[in-house]
């Protein structure tokens, strides 16, 4: 009980680095796709909300997993940073080795089974990119 005032303040570092990396993480993979997710969003387009949904997931798991790992918070902001470019990686990468199925396009056209393919490797890779910066 005497450490309650510190454990609290690191909790509120905590949900402050998280939103930091949900904010940034969701605005770089944005700029990644060829339409306005939240646009589509709105239209009610679910696709991209299962999309936009997945993005926002497999970022709180890297940055938990990163935050079970580190001893301070520069390192977890660090490690985050890095954890969502390796994401984003792994979408563009995805994108580029399947040239005959357009992302985008058909997110935009609301395929729900191109976004559920999406789901699976955007929070498969976010379980391996944490263990590896763990």
């Amino acid at each position: 009980m005497n450490n309650f005032g510190n454990d609290l303040l690191n909790v509120g570092i905590g949900i402050l680095i998280l939103l930091a990396a949900l904010l940034v993480g969701s605005f770089v993979f944005s700029k990644l796709t060829r339409f306005n997710d939240w646009e589509e969003i709105r239209k009610g387009n679910e696709a991209a909300g299962i999309y936009m949904g997945s993005k926002l997931l497999g970022l709180g798991i890297i940055v938990a997993m990163v935050s079970y790992s580190s001893h301070d918070w520069e390192a977890m902001l660090i490690w985050s940073g890095i954890g969502i470019l390796l994401l984003c990686l792994v979408y563009v990468l995805f994108d580029f080795l399947t040239p005959k199925l357009n992302v985008c396009e058909e997110i935009a056209k609301g395929n729900k089974s191109v976004a559920q393919l999406l789901r699976a490797i955007i929070l498969g890779s976010s379980i391996v990119i944490g263990t590896f910066l763990m």
